[in-house]
């Protein structure tokens, strides 16, 4: 599906906690997709394109992000979020999901399915954080940015050069960041960089996702026995492989850790093939 078209789905619909742009697309039983922090719900479009004909597939993006507005006053954090992800789901009237997650949106996942495991049929995370890894080591600088506000100018300053969001910001998400096209990589920044005022209010939800958030659900997932699939990329710097068997060995659910060799934070998007047949399988 070309950016064009997935653009043309959007939808919007108000919640108690904000309103929330999303992509609904496909019929079936429902399948819930949750980004993270700088990408939206297009990292997911070439997965849902190939679920569509037996999933209806619906990927709400997150505030601040894509097509979402933010508010001042919104609550960025895990449990904020995770709110907004609960109400997201009872004004759609989504029922019981197979939820997907990425990257912040994977720790937004586990929060969610923790308070909630009667909503969530399957749990599938990619590549993100999790307890003890929140934020990774390697992103840490830019959280600390974020905490100085010094963040928020040089985002700009990305989002009006392509080229060197590829290179600084992005593109360390992917293998092969040169064949991620200029029309994506604007979409994914301009909306958190565009104007100084998107950049405040990301420089607010960096600062507001705490590790300490997923140390409170700890006694919840050590119960949490929802059929979970962890598929990991091995290449990311950010989160390695060793946290999704760290993760395994805490949450009893955890049925399988498949390994994609070499794949690294985006890989959703950039390798969908090593994605979709692990969750019709999970999902069967």
């Amino acid at each position: 599906m070309d950016l064009r078209t997935w653009e043309d789905q959007r939808g919007r619909v108000s919640t108690a906690s904000g309103d929330v742009s999303y992509t609904d697309v496909g019929e079936g039983p429902v399948a819930l997709f949750v980004h993270g922090v700088g990408t939206n719900n297009l990292l997911w479009r070439k997965v849902m394109t190939e679920l569509a004909g037996e999933r209806r597939c619906v990927a709400p993006d997150l505030p601040g992000h894509g097509a979402s507005p933010v508010t001042p006053a919104q609550d960025l954090s895990l449990n904020g979020l995770a709110r907004l992800l609960e109400d997201f789901c009872e004004s759609l009237e989504l029922g019981t999901v197979d939820l997907v997650a990425n990257d912040t949106g994977g720790a937004v996942a586990q929060v969610f399915a923790a308070h909630h495991p009667d909503r969530v049929r399957t749990l599938t995370l990619t590549n993100c954080d999790t307890r003890g890894n929140l934020p990774p080591e390697s992103f840490r600088p830019v959280v600390e940015l974020a905490e100085r506000g010094k963040l928020a100018p040089l985002l700009v300053q990305l989002a009006a050069d392509p080229e060197r969001a590829r290179t600084a910001a992005l593109g360390g998400g992917y293998e092969h960041p040169e064949q991620l096209s200029d029309e994506v990589l604007a979409a994914f920044v301009r909306p958190v960089g565009g104007t100084l005022e998107a950049a405040r209010e990301f420089e607010r939800l960096l600062t507001s996702v705490r590790g300490e958030e997923l140390d409170a659900i700890e006694p919840l997932l050590k119960e949490f026995r929802v059929p979970t699939l962890l598929v990991w990329g091995t290449g990311d710097p950010n989160f390695g492989v060793e946290w999704a068997y760290r993760f395994r060995d805490a949450v009893p659910g955890v049925t399988e850790v498949v390994e994609v060799p070499g794949a690294k934070l985006f890989f959703p998007d950039e390798r969908p093939e090593d994605l979709v047949p692990h969750l019709r399988r999970h999902w069967a």
